[in-house]
Protein backbone atom coordinates (compact mmCIF):
# COMPACT_ATOMS: atom_id res chain seq x y z
CA UNK A 1 0.00 0.00 0.00
CA UNK A 2 1.08 3.36 0.18
CA UNK A 3 3.81 4.85 2.82
CA UNK A 4 4.47 8.09 3.54
CA UNK A 5 8.50 9.02 2.75
CA UNK A 6 9.41 11.38 5.09
CA UNK A 7 7.93 14.79 5.25
CA UNK A 8 6.53 14.41 1.34
CA UNK A 9 3.49 13.05 0.52
CA UNK A 10 3.28 9.59 -0.53
CA UNK A 11 3.51 8.81 -4.61
CA UNK A 12 -0.29 7.37 -3.97
CA UNK A 13 -1.22 10.77 -2.50
CA UNK A 14 0.34 12.83 -5.02
CA UNK A 15 -1.35 10.98 -7.48
CA UNK A 16 -4.77 10.96 -5.56
CA UNK A 17 -4.20 14.14 -5.40
CA UNK A 18 -2.88 14.50 -9.80
CA UNK A 19 -5.70 12.05 -11.16
CA UNK A 20 -8.29 14.84 -11.98
CA UNK A 21 -5.87 17.26 -13.98
CA UNK A 22 -4.68 13.82 -15.22
CA UNK A 23 -7.87 12.64 -16.54
CA UNK A 24 -9.77 15.51 -17.34
CA UNK A 25 -9.91 18.04 -20.48
CA UNK A 26 -7.96 15.02 -22.64
CA UNK A 27 -4.80 15.93 -21.21
CA UNK A 28 -3.21 12.82 -22.34
CA UNK A 29 -4.03 11.29 -25.85
CA UNK A 30 -4.16 7.72 -26.55
CA UNK A 31 -0.61 7.44 -28.32
CA UNK A 32 1.10 8.94 -24.95
CA UNK A 33 -1.29 6.56 -22.64
CA UNK A 34 -0.21 3.24 -24.75
CA UNK A 35 3.57 4.18 -24.25
CA UNK A 36 3.16 4.81 -20.66
CA UNK A 37 1.37 1.27 -19.93
CA UNK A 38 3.79 -0.43 -22.34
CA UNK A 39 6.40 1.13 -20.43
CA UNK A 40 5.25 0.13 -17.05
CA UNK A 41 4.37 -3.71 -18.58
CA UNK A 42 8.10 -3.67 -19.79
CA UNK A 43 10.08 -1.94 -16.49
CA UNK A 44 12.03 -4.43 -14.27
CA UNK A 45 10.32 -5.56 -11.91
CA UNK A 46 7.28 -5.70 -14.13
CA UNK A 47 4.93 -3.20 -12.42
CA UNK A 48 1.93 -4.13 -15.42
CA UNK A 49 1.83 -8.06 -15.94
CA UNK A 50 0.52 -8.69 -20.22
CA UNK A 51 -3.09 -8.84 -19.17
CA UNK A 52 -3.08 -6.07 -17.61
CA UNK A 53 -1.40 -3.96 -19.76
CA UNK A 54 -3.68 -5.52 -22.40
CA UNK A 55 -6.79 -4.66 -20.18
CA UNK A 56 -5.53 -0.60 -19.62
CA UNK A 57 -4.55 -0.62 -23.64
CA UNK A 58 -8.51 -1.63 -24.41
CA UNK A 59 -9.31 0.68 -27.61
CA UNK A 60 -13.11 -0.04 -26.94
CA UNK A 61 -13.26 1.27 -23.36
CA UNK A 62 -12.62 5.29 -23.41
CA UNK A 63 -9.34 7.08 -22.36
CA UNK A 64 -10.58 8.45 -19.36
CA UNK A 65 -12.00 5.62 -18.32
CA UNK A 66 -9.13 3.12 -19.02
CA UNK A 67 -6.82 6.40 -17.24
CA UNK A 68 -8.61 6.58 -14.04
CA UNK A 69 -8.80 2.87 -14.20
CA UNK A 70 -5.15 2.75 -14.55
CA UNK A 71 -4.23 5.45 -11.76
CA UNK A 72 -6.68 3.17 -9.11
CA UNK A 73 -5.07 -0.02 -10.15
CA UNK A 74 -1.76 1.12 -9.45
CA UNK A 75 -2.74 2.99 -6.21
CA UNK A 76 -3.99 -0.56 -5.41
CA UNK A 77 -0.50 -1.87 -5.71
CA UNK A 78 1.62 0.54 -3.89
CA UNK A 79 4.06 3.22 -4.05
CA UNK A 80 6.76 2.28 -5.57
CA UNK A 81 4.01 1.43 -9.09
CA UNK A 82 2.60 4.75 -8.33
CA UNK A 83 6.50 6.28 -8.69
CA UNK A 84 7.10 4.33 -12.26
CA UNK A 85 3.73 5.66 -13.12
CA UNK A 86 5.11 9.12 -12.80
CA UNK A 87 8.61 8.11 -14.15
CA UNK A 88 6.73 7.34 -17.27
CA UNK A 89 5.09 10.42 -17.41
CA UNK A 90 7.51 12.39 -17.03
CA UNK A 91 9.61 10.27 -20.32
CA UNK A 92 7.12 10.25 -22.32
CA UNK A 93 4.88 13.81 -21.66
CA UNK A 94 7.60 16.27 -19.95
CA UNK A 95 5.44 18.91 -20.47
CA UNK A 96 2.67 17.82 -18.61
CA UNK A 97 4.44 16.11 -15.98
CA UNK A 98 5.90 20.01 -15.05
CA UNK A 99 2.80 20.90 -15.17
CA UNK A 100 1.19 18.57 -12.29
CA UNK A 101 -0.53 20.14 -9.43
CA UNK A 102 1.58 18.42 -7.10
CA UNK A 103 4.79 19.42 -8.99
CA UNK A 104 3.62 22.75 -8.42
CA UNK A 105 3.04 21.95 -4.72
CA UNK A 106 6.51 20.29 -4.46
CA UNK A 107 9.05 23.45 -6.33
CA UNK A 108 7.30 25.86 -3.81
CA UNK A 109 7.61 23.87 -0.60
CA UNK A 110 11.32 22.95 -2.24
CA UNK A 111 13.76 25.38 -1.02
CA UNK A 112 17.05 24.22 -2.02
CA UNK A 113 15.28 24.12 -5.95
CA UNK A 114 16.06 28.07 -7.85
CA UNK A 115 13.34 29.43 -8.66
CA UNK A 116 13.25 30.77 -12.08
CA UNK A 117 10.99 33.31 -12.28
CA UNK A 118 13.42 35.26 -9.58
CA UNK A 119 16.51 34.17 -10.99
CA UNK A 120 15.11 36.39 -13.95
CA UNK A 121 14.70 39.52 -11.69
CA UNK A 122 17.99 39.59 -9.94
CA UNK A 123 21.26 41.88 -11.06
CA UNK A 124 24.33 40.07 -12.10
CA UNK A 125 27.03 38.67 -9.28
CA UNK A 126 29.66 40.30 -11.65
CA UNK A 127 30.26 42.75 -8.34
CA UNK A 128 31.65 46.87 -8.63
CA UNK A 129 35.01 46.48 -10.54
CA UNK A 130 32.65 45.25 -13.81
CA UNK A 131 30.35 47.71 -12.76
CA UNK A 132 33.13 50.44 -12.98
CA UNK A 133 34.66 49.04 -16.35
CA UNK A 134 31.45 49.40 -17.85
CA UNK A 135 30.96 52.72 -16.44
CA UNK A 136 34.26 54.10 -17.57
CA UNK A 137 34.01 52.45 -21.07
CA UNK A 138 30.09 54.32 -21.24
CA UNK A 139 31.73 57.49 -19.75
CA UNK A 140 34.64 57.59 -22.35
CA UNK A 141 32.48 56.98 -25.37
CA UNK A 142 30.42 59.66 -24.01
CA UNK A 143 33.31 62.06 -24.21
CA UNK A 144 34.12 60.51 -27.53
CA UNK A 145 30.85 61.55 -29.21
CA UNK A 146 30.54 65.13 -27.52
CA UNK A 147 34.19 65.66 -28.93
CA UNK A 148 33.62 64.59 -32.05
CA UNK A 149 30.64 66.66 -32.54
CA UNK A 150 31.60 69.88 -31.39
CA UNK A 151 33.81 72.77 -32.99
CA UNK A 152 37.60 73.11 -33.08
CA UNK A 153 37.77 74.54 -29.83
CA UNK A 154 36.93 71.89 -27.20
CA UNK A 155 38.56 69.26 -29.15
CA UNK A 156 41.46 71.19 -28.16
CA UNK A 157 40.58 70.70 -24.79
CA UNK A 158 39.78 67.08 -25.09
CA UNK A 159 42.98 66.39 -27.08
CA UNK A 160 44.88 67.68 -23.90
CA UNK A 161 42.53 65.44 -21.48
CA UNK A 162 43.27 62.47 -23.61
CA UNK A 163 46.78 63.11 -23.64
CA UNK A 164 47.28 63.23 -20.23
CA UNK A 165 45.48 60.44 -19.30
CA UNK A 166 46.92 57.02 -19.95
CA UNK A 167 46.07 55.09 -16.73
CA UNK A 168 42.04 56.15 -17.15
CA UNK A 169 42.02 54.11 -20.75
CA UNK A 170 44.44 52.25 -22.54
CA UNK A 171 47.24 53.13 -24.34
CA UNK A 172 45.91 51.75 -27.81
CA UNK A 173 42.26 53.28 -27.35
CA UNK A 174 44.29 56.54 -26.28
CA UNK A 175 46.46 56.58 -29.35
CA UNK A 176 42.98 56.12 -31.51
CA UNK A 177 41.18 58.72 -30.00
CA UNK A 178 44.31 61.23 -30.54
CA UNK A 179 44.21 60.47 -34.55
CA UNK A 180 40.54 60.83 -34.79
CA UNK A 181 40.45 63.88 -33.30
CA UNK A 182 43.85 64.84 -35.20
CA UNK A 183 41.90 64.45 -38.42
CA UNK A 184 38.98 66.16 -37.70
CA UNK A 185 40.75 68.83 -36.62
CA UNK A 186 42.32 69.04 -40.04
CA UNK A 187 38.85 69.14 -42.00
Amino acid sequence: MCFKQGEDQSYCQRLQHDMYFLTSNSRLNEQVVDKIILQLNRVYPQILTDTEAEKFRNPKASLHTRLSYLIKHLQKKGDRHCQEFYRALQINAEQLYNDLPSRKILKTTDSTEIDTDMEKCMLNDRGPVFFLTCFSVAAGFALFWYCSHSDTKVIGRARRILGFSPIIIGRHVRNICMLYLEDISRN
